[in-house]
């Protein structure tokens, strides 16, 4: 009986290693699902972009968004390289969440 009682939870511990799967491979950035505020990290960009055409982004930082009355707001800020200077600019981007309509761009330079 006490090799009975003794073999049946090393029996159990057993097949519970046997049965269980490796763990699964770690993600990787590209199978990563975009964060949900990808889309709009990519308009703050490319409006950087047009209002600093010969500066350079070399840093970029989704503070968060807050959303009022079927609005949301997400806000960024780029840090930029330009010829003379480096500074950051803070990007509010306003729009409607229903329909992803833009509302509003807002820029504000920053030296720090």
């Amino acid at each position: 009986m006490w090799k009975l009682l003794l073999t049946i939870p090393l029996m159990l511990f057993s097949i519970g290693i046997v049965t269980n799967p490796a763990p699964s491979e770690p993600i990787t950035a590209e199978e990563a699902p975009a964060p949900s505020y990808a889309k709009w990290g990519q308009v703050a960009m490319k409006k950087t972009k047009e209002k600093y055409p010969d500066a350079k982004i070399i840093d970029y930082l989704h503070i968060g968004a807050i959303t009022r009355n079927g609005e949301t707001t997400e806000k960024f800020k780029l840090w930029l390289r330009g010829k003379d200077r480096e500074f950051g600019v803070y990007i509010d981007i306003r729009y409607t969440k229903k329909t992803e309509e833009v509302i509003d761009i807002k820029f504000q330079e920053t030296d720090r």
